[in-house]
């Protein structure tokens, strides 16, 4: 189940202003479908679709990755993709 794990968190823009960090494709699917602020873009549709993938183990999570930044940033809850300051608990 592992290969759903992103190399690298996302963080966007959670609830009441709070930061949300994904770490996964199952993590940032649930965002797409239960969190999404704005229309449901083609890309937004695209973001979906890769973590579907990701999930089946049909594509690598990395693309899942890419697609939900790029969806993220069109809605404005990007907040980064770079690891969070002391590293990723867990890993």
């Amino acid at each position: 189940m592992d290969n759903n794990r992103f190399d690298t968190p996302v963080t966007v823009k959670g609830a009441a202003g709070s930061n949300q960090l994904l770490r996964t494709a199952r993590e940032a699917s649930d965002y797409l479908l239960n969190n999404w602020p704005g229309k449901r873009s083609p890309k937004h549709r695209e973001a979906l679709q890769a973590c579907h993938d990701a999930l089946a183990g049909d594509k690598p999570a990395m693309n899942a990755r890419r697609a939900f930044i790029a969806a993220a940033r069109e809605v404005n809850v990007f907040v980064s993709d770079k690891a969070p300051a002391g590293g990723i608990a867990g890993t």
